[in-house]
């Protein structure tokens, strides 16, 4: 019992940090982004992994965790992979939103003429921007909507795992709440429909091989990060500045980097450190599925806290969405947790036969404590 109980607390940790992460991450970029200019969402991301593989360096030298080598192909073919599909990701939104990187070059026309960065910035989203920007935020949730059945999909097919009617039934209403409070109308294209499918697949087959890597190999979420960090960031290191030029028609190494841009940039690769650790954290210890509901929860609260303490608008369909959402989530945990109650209450007489014989890694793995 308290081995289940340490394993809990160890789970609503990870997904706290993981929000509160998130949470602080997306302020950061947001004042990077709309307040600053700087538009270079990709090659940000590589720098947010090369900080994270820097800092799980040292980390390890303090010993803090321990290195567990394992199969080169596994890593490398794991983390070539997260870094395609952040970049199909931001491609897709390029491609289906060209308005947007319209209004990025008259944000840049302006703030070279006026150089008033936050005034002008402000004064040109209002007056050109609400509805572009609206769409791809919607667009954006709409690709995130498709992960969920996507990956029960692909876990049923190839990892034949079973999903009950009660759960599928609970995500359905949440994707339902979800879609309601933030999907508007859409008008999509061929080439950029296309990416946003590859973009969903990709992002899908990395986060069910975050999960079954760290089972497979027995490694923790940390050692799982330090190895495959390296080489998202390379990926991305090497067509982040190419994929941002071609999207916003600037040049990532030309921009005026001011002391107020180098401080965001460095606060967002900090608190990119914290994302990351929590995203494996997450899904080693729960699920890609749980993963993404939990995506929805920040999505809530984001749309929650954007009303409240930036007074953004907010209409009766965003209240119904979240509303529907949250009684999605709460359904989904309450079948999981009775779901996992049962196959413990069906395993633990099996354990107690074997006694000795279970592997203390899987233990450890799992949260549990193994007595010397």
């Amino acid at each position: 019992m308290s081995e289940n109980r340490g394993f809990q607390l160890g789970t609503v940790g990870a997904l706290s940090l993981s929000v509160v992460s998130s949470v602080s991450i997306v302020i950061c970029n947001k004042a990077l982004i709309s307040s600053l200019g700087f538009n270079f969402a990709t090659t940000l991301t590589s720098w947010h992994l090369l900080v994270t593989f820097c800092s799980l360096h040292v980390a390890l030298k303090l010993k803090l965790f321990e290195h567990k080598p394992f199969e080169r192909r596994a890593v490398l073919g794991f983390g070539i992979l997260n870094g395609i599909s952040i970049g199909l990701l931001n491609l897709s939104l390029g491609f289906n939103s060209v308005g947007f990187y319209q209004l990025l070059e008259l944000v840049r026309a302006k703030i070279q003429s006026r150089g008033r960065t936050g005034f002008v910035l402000g004064q040109v989203i209002a007056a050109h921007a609400r509805e572009d920007l609206d769409k791809l935020i919607a667009l954006l949730n709409m690709t995130k909507l498709a992960i969920i059945p996507c990956t029960v999909f692909l876990e049923t097919v190839f990892l034949n795992k079973k999903f009950s009617r009660s759960v599928q039934g609970s995500l359905a209403v949440l994707l339902v709440g979800v879609g309601i409070a933030t999907v508007t109308d859409l008008q999509l294209n061929a080439l950029g429909s296309f990416l946003s499918f590859l973009a969903v697949v990709t992002t899908c087959i990395a986060q069910i091989m975050t999960n079954t890597i760290q089972k497979k190999f027995k490694v923790s979420s940390t050692q799982l990060l330090y190895q495959s960090s390296p080489y998202q960031a390379t990926t991305l290191l090497i067509f982040g500045p190419f994929l941002d030029k071609l999207l916003t028609n600037q040049n990532v190494f030309a921009f005026k980097y001011t002391s107020q841009v180098l401080f965001f940039i460095i606060l967002s690769c900090l608190i990119s450190v914290s994302v990351n650790f929590s995203t494996f954290l997450v899904i080693g210890k729960t699920s890609p599925v749980t993963y993404q509901v939990l995506g929805h929860l920040k999505t809530c609260l984001v749309l929650a806290f954007g009303y409240v303490l930036l007074r953004d608008p907010f209409s009766w369909r965003n209240i119904l969405g979240i509303l529907i959402a949250l009684v999605g989530m709460i359904l989904y945990s309450y079948y999981c947790t009775r779901e996992s109650q049962k196959k413990a209450d069906e395993v633990a007489p099996l354990s107690q036969v074997k006694g000795d014989e279970s592997d203390p890694l899987i233990k450890l793995e799992s949260g549990a404590k193994v007595s010397t």
